[in-house]
This record gives C-alpha cells, structure tokens and sequence, in this order.
C-alpha cells in the first residue's frame, strides 16, 4: 500500500516494494531461498552421505572404542560376551535337550559357535539402530548431516566388533577340526551381503525408533523371538524332517538362517551343501540388496521430520 511522508512540508510518495503483494513460497523461489533442514532428492541425500563417509567411520570407531569403555577386561567382552552366550546355549540345547541330533561334537559347537556370532552381528545391528535417531537427539539437532549416518554409522560399528570377534571363531573351528581352505574364501561376500541386510534393517528400525521411542524396548522380544526359529542352536533341516517340506524351506529362507548356514558352510568342513536351501546365493542377495534399498528410502521419506518434535 503507498502512502506519504511529510520532509520540510513537501509531500513524497513512498516507492512500493518490488516484493509487495508476493506469497511466501514466491519470494523463496525469487531469492532461491528453501525450507531449513528440507529433505533433498534421494541421488543428492546419497551424494551427502558419501561426503561423510569419514565421519560414519571414526564416530563407529570412537563408539565401538567407548562401548566397554568402563569394564575392567574392556574390548575382550566383544568376544567374551557370545562365547558366554554360545556356552549357556550349548548346556541348555547341546546337553539338556540334545538339539545337536545328527551332529557330532566336533560340529555341533562349531555349529552353534558361528550360529551365535553371526546372529548377534545382526541383533547388535537392529538394537543400536532403533536408537540411532532417539539416543543421540542432541547431534541431530545441533548439526546438520544426512540423519542415515548414524544407523550406517552404528551397523559398521558392528561389523568391526564382528571382525574382531571372527578371530575366536576362527580357532574354534580349527579346534574342532575345520582347517581354513578354499571356502573361507566365502566369508568375505557372506558378511558383505548381510551387512548391507543389517544395515537396511537399522535403517527401518531407526526410524520407527525416532516416532516411538518404546521401540527400544520392544525389539529384545522381537528379536529373541526370531532368534529362536533360525536355527541358532539346531540345524532347521534336522529338527524338521518330520514336517512338511514347505514349511522347513519357509524358516531356511528367512534372512538370519540364510547368512547363518553360508557361514557354516565356508567354516565348518562337516556341515555340507545339503544343509542349505536351493538358490541359497540368489536368496541371500535377495535379502541384502531389497531390504537395504527399502530401508534406505523408507528411512530418507522422514529425513526432514528427524529431531523435531
């Protein structure tokens, strides 16, 4: 609106703003202004990420560094902490209720050695990323950063933790006569695939975390409820003969007995092809290649909603 101003007793009229009349949103597109912590496109989200690659891997090492930080032994429970697991299994499923059937002893513990490591790297992965967002509210809203750092972050942490404790599980199955040979040679895609699987898994976790906090302290169920029908202390083909076949390759396909069995096959010189399902590499890939691309877009959907609220 103009209007006029009095110098010395001379009327001026005031020059209206170029700007006047405009919207909100069209004085933003006229300065190229945008909306504070807007969430980019998808190929620019991924491009910011691989900008902070050197941040995802030292705030997963400064984190992996300070996890036992105040214990007395430090690093060693990384490995301590499954080899206690894996001893409490063996007692309960190995001697009680004789779930080795089928196994000799030189398998069996191997078997249920690598079934208890593999499957905490991915129950670690899940923990740690439901509270991703929830846990570190503070970074996230005092800098800004493509929030899927921290779940990345978070699944390389435990995949350091799980190469550390691969050493142990190597001298396992040197123990139980396993020698290293051409199949060891497989560990290297099999903890690629389910890393990339761990990581789309934090991904989704870490979201559904950052709404509902209770997260955190529903998934232990979840998990140990999974954990029980993936064959960690038994072979799934072994306890289920008796059962229709539909439904033993049902619980063979499922993500965790996939990446365990792989494992087994590479380490273990007894457990043998038969043990796994058909198409077992197309399947592990399936799940690795799916659920982090799923992840991954599902978690970048809420990028802007992150910390707020």
């Amino acid at each position: 609106m103009s209007h006029t101003t009095h110098d010395a007793g001379v009327a001026v009229s005031a020059i209206p703003s170029p700007d006047e009349g405009l919207t909100p949103a069209e004085l933003a597109a006229r300065y190229g202004l945008a909306v504070s912590g807007a969430r980019p496109s998808l190929v620019e989200y991924v491009r910011q990420l691989w900008s902070r690659r050197h941040f995802i891997l030292a705030f997963s090492q400064a984190k992996l560094t300070a996890q036992y930080s105040q214990a007395k032994l430090g690093q060693l429970w990384q490995v301590a902490t499954p080899l206690l697991n894996a001893a409490v299994y063996y007692f309960i499923f190995g001697v009680i209720l004789h779930a080795s059937r089928g196994m000799s002893h030189d398998v069996y513990i191997p078997f249920l050695v690598t079934g208890v490591f593999v499957f905490t790297f991915t129950q670690s992965s899940v923990m740690s990323g439901v509270r991703a967002i929830s846990g570190n509210l503070g970074l996230v809203r005092a800098l800004h950063f493509p929030r899927a750092s921290l779940p990345v972050s978070f699944s390389l942490q435990q995949l350091q933790q799980l190469l550390f404790s691969m050493i142990v599980l190597f001298i396992v199955a040197i123990g139980f006569g396993s020698y290293p040979g051409m199949s060891w040679l497989l560990i290297v895609p099999i903890l690629a695939l389910q890393f990339l699987f761990n990581t789309g898994l934090a991904l989704i976790v870490a979201r559904m975390g950052a709404k509902t906090p209770d997260m955190a302290q529903l998934m232990p169920f979840v998990l140990r409820t999974w954990m029980y029908t993936s064959g960690v202390m038994f072979s799934i083909s072994t306890m289920m003969a008796d059962r229709p076949e539909w439904a033993v390759r049902l619980l063979q396909v499922n993500p965790a007995a996939i990446y365990m069995d792989l494992m087994r096959f590479a380490l273990i010189d007894g457990y043998g092809a038969s043990n796994l399902p058909p198409h077992v590499w197309a399947i592990a890939a399936f799940w690795a290649v799916a659920v982090f691309a799923g992840g991954f877009v599902y978690f970048w959907k809420a990028e802007e909603r992150y910390g707020r609220g």
